[in-house]
């Protein structure tokens, strides 16, 4: 678990923490900081934001799929169902 540093030394420590950052990628921890050490605020290396805004627009598009198949689910037919709307006897093809 990564324990709040205050915003005096986040700030002091910024220079060493993007060097680390560089050394260890995306698996680097992040530092959390605020005032107090009050967690308020995080710098984390860029490869991990990339991967978490990905993660997030995905999760949305995920939550808004969910909630148009929610709210369509009553006009949902089955293919057998459209099928033999048109005449066609899904078994004989």
């Amino acid at each position: 678990m990564v324990h709040p540093v205050t915003t005096t030394e986040a700030r002091e420590g910024l220079t060493s923490t993007v060097r680390r950052f560089r050394e260890e990628g995306v698996r680097a921890e992040p530092v959390i900081f605020g005032s107090h050490r009050k967690p308020e605020a995080v710098v984390l290396p860029y490869e991990a934001y990339e991967e978490l805004r990905e993660l997030a627009e995905e999760l949305i598009v995920a939550q808004r799929l969910r909630e148009r198949d929610a709210r369509d689910s009553g006009a949902r037919r089955s293919l057998r169902d459209v099928a033999g709307h048109f005449g066609i006897d899904l078994d004989t093809l």
